[in-house]
């Protein structure tokens, strides 16, 4: 083994050994706070297809961890949700709800949220949604 392979192995070893225990720093976490607004598209059995403005405020993220809120024609609800490790995708969820929400950080200022609900009222639905303020 040449000592040019040598330096490569080691090398490889070494990241493999560190790679995992590596976490993003808070700087690298995106921030989600403040207020998102844009359209829901949704389809469900009960009313076939539906377009709504949607505005979700997230009001405070500690680390992954973020909680806020939104407003619907059914109601209100609290929400609180992770960023996931990657620092593009995250989720939330929300104590009356059946279903959860999947969303990807598309940019700083822009996000996708898609809420999916088995069962009987079976819903699927995405927004589009854009900061409009920085503070929620």
């Amino acid at each position: 083994m040449t000592m040019r392979n040598f330096t490569a192995v080691v090398g490889l070893f070494v990241l493999v050994l560190v790679a995992p225990g590596m976490k993003a720093s808070a700087e690298d976490i995106p921030n989600l706070v403040g207020v998102w607004g844009g359209t829901n598209e949704t389809v469900a059995d009960g009313f076939k297809l539906k377009s709504s403005p949607r505005t979700v405020h997230i009001t405070e993220q500690t680390d992954r961890r973020f909680r806020g809120h939104f407003d619907y024609a059914g109601g209100h609800k609290e929400i609180f949700g992770i960023i996931f490790p990657d620092n593009v995708s995250f989720a939330w969820v929300a104590t009356i709800s059946k279903g959860q929400v999947q969303g990807r950080i598309l940019s700083p200022n822009h996000i996708a949220a898609c809420y999916i609900e088995s069962g009987p009222e079976a819903t699927a639905g995405c927004s589009d949604l854009k900061r409009t303020a920085e503070k929620p």
